[in-house]
């Protein structure tokens, strides 16, 4: 299929990509300090510089609360409340444990993480600690006051969800009339304060037809990168099986998203789609490298799916997975230390074992550089080692 033409039909919670640059410290919310957690490490805990799987990016899940209704959400979050969520104390606590284990970028996410009241005292509480603190969120709730809180608490970019080029098309998939116009709203909010964002995008196939669209609307109003997700069915998201992509249509929406990358000023990169490093690299043999970026100080070419091995998610009740979307039990902040968690989980250890992995994906000599989506094979199998089950390239071996 082309990009941009729609096809016959018959018939996504964001991770930004932060920036390095650093706030002054007047411009830093001052926070007490609520001391170290009390829980132990493991025995044998190494320090962060001995570790090798050490964790780089956490999506933190600081309340499931939304105040919208998106047709992909993998949590199917509504305006809530939800019960036993995360108290403030034990975020600080938290945090304590996180910074005490590694520095990781720590994205608030949700729901929608400006539904909690607190949510600039854990950025500012983060940003002492220092981690690189950043946000995702539906932009509807951004306005002047909440921008300039983001710049004192010290939160270094935000993502803001686009899924559609007008208010017709994004409204439809928020299920909220007034939805783009809101987003829109808080991205001019935050570039009048100067502070960075980014455009997310989850992609089905009410949608594939406008990526071109989408991604020309994030170059005009400013953005400092575009990443786009493909649907992973969990959650609501299950409902809109049929409208996940074909593996020919999604390779070939990672190939026309390479070639955009070769002279595109602004960062460009594929999440919950890992075919895309595999297609980076057969690229790069032929001499071919993206531009040079301007804005951001985060290389968007990293590897494939990080869940587990450099990346783990935090659900609002604190129960620790790879990603969102891969929503097994690793262990839970409020029983367990979060370095004991990341450094004796089954799953996370099986993750880090590709000679583990099933099927096409255990052979392939892209294994490292791709590593398949897990959440997608999980939701088709059952078994997160399986093969990635939207896959065209056929190994070598």
């Amino acid at each position: 299929m082309k990009i941009g033409k729609r096809k016959d039909m018959s018939g996504d919670s964001p991770s930004p990509c932060p920036s390095h640059k650093g706030r002054r410290d007047s411009d830093r919310a001052t926070v007490v300090d609520v001391g170290a957690s009390s829980r132990p490490y493991p025995e044998g805990h190494t320090s962060r510089k001995e570790r090798r799987d050490q964790v780089r990016m956490i999506a933190w899940e600081v309340t499931r609360s939304c105040n919208l209704n998106c047709v992909h959400c993998r949590a199917a979050s509504h305006l809530g409340p939800y019960p036993g969520e995360l108290s403030t104390g034990e975020c600080l606590r938290l945090i304590d444990d996180i910074a005490r284990f590694s520095q990781p970028v720590i994205i608030l996410t949700g729901g929608e993480p400006l539904l909690r009241q607190d949510i600039f005292d854990l950025a500012a509480y983060g940003t002492q600690k220092s981690l690189r603190m950043v946000m995702a969120t539906n932009g509807t709730l951004v306005d002047e006051a909440k921008v300039r809180k983001m710049i004192d608490s010290g939160i270094q970019r935000v993502s803001i969800s686009i899924d559609g080029p007008d208010a017709q098309s994004h409204d439809a998939l928020r299920q909220q009339p007034g939805a783009f116009a809101g987003a829109l709203a808080g991205i001019a909010a935050m570039k009048a304060a100067g502070m960075e964002f980014q455009i997310n995008t989850t992609i089905t196939t009410a949608n594939l037809h406008q990526i071109k669209a989408i991604h020309d609307l994030a170059l005009r109003i400013g953005a400092a990168a575009h990443h786009i997700f493909l649907l992973v069915p969990t959650g609501r998201g299950r409902d809109l099986a049929e409208q996940a992509i074909t593996a020919a249509d999604y390779e070939e929406t990672l190939r026309w998203f390479y070639r955009e990358s070769l002279t595109c000023a602004i960062q460009l990169k594929a999440t919950c789609a890992p075919h895309y490093f595999r297609v980076m690299h057969q690229n790069k043999r032929k001499g071919e490298n993206p531009a040079k970026k301007v804005g951001g100080h985060f290389h968007e070419s990293t590897r494939g799916c990080l869940g587990g091995i450099s990346f783990c998610f935090i659900s609002h009740v604190g129960q620790v997975q790879p990603c969102g979307y891969l929503e097994l039990d690793c262990g839970n902040i409020r029983k367990q230390s979060f370095g004991e968690i990341w450094e004796t989980s089954e799953v996370f250890r099986n993750l880090r074992d590709y000679e583990s992995y099933k099927g096409k994906c255990g052979r392939c000599e892209f294994i490292k550089v791709c590593g398949g989506c897990r959440a997608r094979a999980y939701e088709a199998t059952g078994d997160y080692r399986a093969e990635e089950p939207l896959c065209l390239y056929q190994p070598r071996q």
